[in-house]
């Protein structure tokens, strides 16, 4: 098990919040207001910073989610006006307990549906923590107005599915005050989930749109907090998502999980594609996982939609009341084809542009009126204001249009439902119903199809009250939009655009005149993936994808920075830390012979700047330590040779190496060499078309010609066509070039053709030979850059000591630019902290020449 202490920087700062023990007391008392619990037993507070393993094998899981899979019944006898709770048996929550085994012990936290009153909210919380395992999150209604019918249901839920703020009328303008309930909200979730975690031992799993900044607060207060977030609604595409005003906050605080869940792969993209434009963060496929290196972190995307609960829907198939309602419906509908709909009464689930495609079929095909009948249950919808009433006016008005036109005695081609049904009433529609038509315009799953399926299939009973055979293969036919969630794993559907109300039409009567082996094909299709795919599969795939994702957690070194929504933890390899600058320094000023082996671009200057040449202060440095001649300073980089003479002519003892070491300088009045045979560059020839190719079609890039190589940059161009481009790009030279002494590396925003063998690591193996000759060995070894391309010098330099290159109690220094992978030991922030750094290692020898220049002496004499 993990251990529970922490090493990390934010221990300090997280309130000294304790963590609960699951030995005794498995909970303390749940505390009604946000805060730190003051009554915990002595065991809580002694095992809460014990470095002592746990016991328990057991696995806990803390499911949060805005509402509580509870439904609770207020008491009205006299005397006692107490409340009454009993599990929700169609919360999606309650139902993903099966996927997680029965050694997973579950714990829930969220709202209720009631508003309790403050006088009963402790009794409630002790009721419902001790009976059901849950931790209800009491939320002043004013407050929760504003986060769930505010921000959620005006902001969020309506950009989400692509409804932009165009007008007061359309969602409404971005409301600070609405935000700020929003996460004031989640903080309160935050403290609910304090009071229960065991922080090294605990999973949480996180729920929906609703909580999407509180991954951050969890985050804040245990690093390492193992942490997953389910998505359920679609995530749009970066140019709809980039108008939310706090679209950098809410992408952060996700990139706070260790997992993230969507539905489809197009939700997943879409995060991804707007995790790299706003926030620079790129991903990459790693033995099938998609993983996003975030601060040291990898965060995986988790991509499978969610299934329903097989036994939960067999049983109310098996209920006598549903028997009892196919029958009634099987009369009620006799000698027509029922096609249904089930959709809540919302503006994002095409009831009325379903209604005018029905209407269409009527109108060119008059051969089905008086056979065919739509059948549209339309569930309450579960939001409020302007939008919802012109919904519901539009499909009443609809409705009574085509009744009155196409009705007559004895036939009413629609029948609207808008009252709300039992489950075993909705149950009954979907098995007596030929075709079911989901056609929203844009949903994030929809399992209407799903159960519908399942329903199909029926029962022995079903079919004997519909006169069917047990043994004859079931059929169903489903017509679904392209924009659900579910429409990719339903390959047997007819697939429509919603808004194409012709099409639509078209559909409905395709799906009637279907051969009927062909219907059965698609149903066994279909039914074969929902079953072996339901919610339990989907739940243990998560919790499988979390523990894997959460694997390295107790291997690493974690501490947060930033501040507010901005928190990001740091994660590391134990032997990865922050190089200290009085260490490195007391190490340079007791040590003779000293290789300073100095990366340019990015580590001395950034490569975003409009200016790269070396700033006054960076030459004084390098200056300062090119005169101490205990020092080899070689500087490195990526620029040709004419760029860097012009930059460093004032650095008369400086090394150089230009183009990645292709070319070398060891002083400045020396010439510039190769560590190659002069060769052919015949095969630019090939490559300079290919990438003038990409060039053309790629607004933003360019080529830039070097004497030994050939670099596409697109440094400017479009972040994602960028990175597709140049993936093309690589792949097209590869090709190209199989034949030719050159490699093909792609790098930070470039894609680069050079000769075999050319790379930084040269030109720390040439520093070192340079040394050897002299017959020294170095006894401090400083090495320093920012990118991939500089992974090659750290390798040659940490491998020097075995080889011999180097002196027996020689200090070696590889240091990398930023908190990342790398082969280096050592880490410096930015280049201002690098700068800095060399200022210390400047003014040591500064200091050592002074000492050296003035003996006792001459002081001695001054004085006098």
């Amino acid at each position: 098990m993990v251990s529970r202490s922490y090493s990390n920087l934010l221990d300090l700062t997280s309130g000294g919040s304790p963590t609960f023990s699951r030995g005794g007391k498995k909970f303390p008392r749940v505390a009604t207001v946000a805060g730190v619990l003051s009554d915990l037993d002595d065991e809580n507070r002694s095992n809460g910073g014990s470095d002592a393993p746990s016991s328990i094998s057991q696995e806990r899981m803390i499911i949060v989610g805005n509402q509580l899979p509870l439904r609770a019944h207020r008491r009205e006898s006299d005397g006692d006006k107490g409340w009454d709770f009993s599990w929700d048996e169609d919360s999606l929550l309650l139902q993903l307990k099966d996927g997680l085994g029965e050694d997973v012990e579950v714990i829930y936290v969220g709202c209720l549906k009631e508003e309790i009153d403050v006088s009963e909210q402790e009794d409630v919380a002790q009721t419902l923590l001790e009976t059901f395992k849950c931790v209800p999150a009491f939320i002043p209604s004013e407050l929760f107005s504003k986060f769930y019918h505010g921000f959620c249901k005006q902001h969020l839920w309506p950009l989400f599915h692509y409804m932009l703020p165009l007008s007061p009328d359309l969602g409404g303008r971005f409301d600070r005050s609405l935000w700020q309930a929003y996460v004031s909200v989640n903080k309160i979730f935050a403290d609910k989930v304090m009071e229960v975690i065991t922080p090294d031992d605990d999973f949480v799993w996180v729920h929906d749109y609703h909580l999407m900044v509180l991954p951050t607060f969890l985050r804040k207060r245990f690093n390492r907090v193992k942490l997953g977030f389910f998505l359920h609604s679609p995530f749009p595409s970066s140019e709809i998502y980039r108008t939310l005003p706090v679209r950098v906050e809410l992408l952060r605080a996700l990139l706070n999980s260790d997992l993230i869940g969507f539905h489809t792969f197009d939700y997943a993209r879409h995060f991804l594609s707007c995790c790299s434009r706003m926030l620079g963060v790129s991903y990459q496929s790693k033995r099938g996982y998609i993983g996003l290196e975030y601060y040291g972190r990898t965060v995986s995307i988790k991509i499978l939609p969610v299934g329903i609960h097989m036994g939960q829907l067999r049983s109310v198939l098996d209920l006598p009341e549903t028997e009892t309602k196919v029958a009634q419906l099987r009369d009620k509908f006799q000698g027509k084809t029922v096609l249904l709909g089930v959709d809540d009464m919302d503006i994002f689930k095409g009831i009325s542009l379903k209604l005018l495609a029905f209407e269409q079929l009527l109108t060119h095909h008059p051969d089905k009126r008086g056979k065919v009948v739509l059948v549209q249950i339309a569930n309450p919808a579960r939001g409020r204001g302007k939008d919802v009433q012109e919904v519901q006016s539009e499909t009443y008005a609809t409705v009574a249009r085509i009744n009155h036109v196409f009705g007559k005695p004895g036939y009413e081609p629609v029948v609207l439902i808008d009252t709300s049904l039992h489950f075993y009433e909705r149950i009954a529609y979907y098995v007596i119903a030929e075709c079911c038509l989901v056609t929203a315009v844009r949903d994030g799953m929809n399992l209407i199809p799903y159960e519908y399926i399942v329903c199909r299939q029926g029962t022995d009973k079903l079919d004997e009250t519909l006169d069917l055979n047990p043994s004859a293969p079931k059929k169903s036919m489903l017509v679904v939009s392209e924009f659900i969630g579910c429409s990719p794993s339903l390959s047997g559907a007819i697939r429509v655009n919603p808004w194409n109300t012709d099409a639509v039409a078209e559909a409905m009567d395709s799906a009637m005149m279907v051969p009927e082996a062909e219907k059965q094909m698609r149903h066994e299709k279909h039914y074969k993936y929902v079953s072996s795919h339901d919610v339990a599969y989907w739940a243990h795939s998560f919790l499988l994808d979390l523990e894997r994702a959460c694997r390295e957690h107790i291997r690493r070194r974690c501490w947060g920075i930033g501040f507010g929504l901005g928190f990001r933890v740091i994660a590391l390899d134990p032997s990865f830390r922050k190089l200290s600058v009085e260490h490195i320094v007391s190490a340079y000023r007791r040590t003779k012979n000293r290789a300073i082996l100095l990366d340019y671009d990015g580590t001395m200057t950034s490569q975003s700047a409009a200016d790269m040449s070396p700033t006054a202060e960076a030459i004084g440095i390098l200056n300062k330590l090119c005169r101490d001649p205990k020092n080899v300073v070689f500087v490195v980089s990526g620029k040709n040779k004419e760029i860097l003479t012009r930059w460093f002519t004032s650095c008369e003892n400086l090394a150089i190496g230009a183009e990645h070491g292709y070319f070398l300088r060891p002083q400045n009045s020396s010439d510039w060499e190769t560590c190659f045979v002069c060769q052919d560059f015949y095969w630019k020839q090939i490559a300079e078309p290919v990438m003038q190719l990409y060039t053309e079609t790629t607004d933003g890039s360019f080529i830039e010609t070097k004497e030994s190589a050939l670099v596409w940059n697109y440094q400017l161009a479009d972040p994602d066509f960028g990175s597709c481009q140049a993936k093309e790009l690589h792949d097209h030279l590869e090709s190209v070039l199989a034949n030719e002494p050159v490699s093909v590396k792609s790098g930070q925003h470039i894609v680069e053709v050079k000769p075999q063998g050319v790379n930084k690591g040269l030109v720390a193996e040439r520093l070192l030979a340079m040394m050897r000759k002299k017959e020294v060995l170095p006894d401090f070894v400083l090495c320093i850059g920012d990118d991939r391309s500089d992974e090659d010098m750290f390798e040659v330099i940490m491998s020097a000591k075995d080889d011999g290159s180097l002196s027996p109690v020689a200090e070696v220094f590889a240091c990398t630019v930023g908190q990342k992978p790398s082969k280096a030991k050592y880490y410096l922030e930015d280049i201002s902290e690098i700068l800095r750094m060399f200022q210390g290692l400047a003014d040591a020898s500064e200091q050592s020449a002074k000492s050296v220049s003035f003996s006792p002496q001459r002081v001695l004499i001054d004085k006098v």
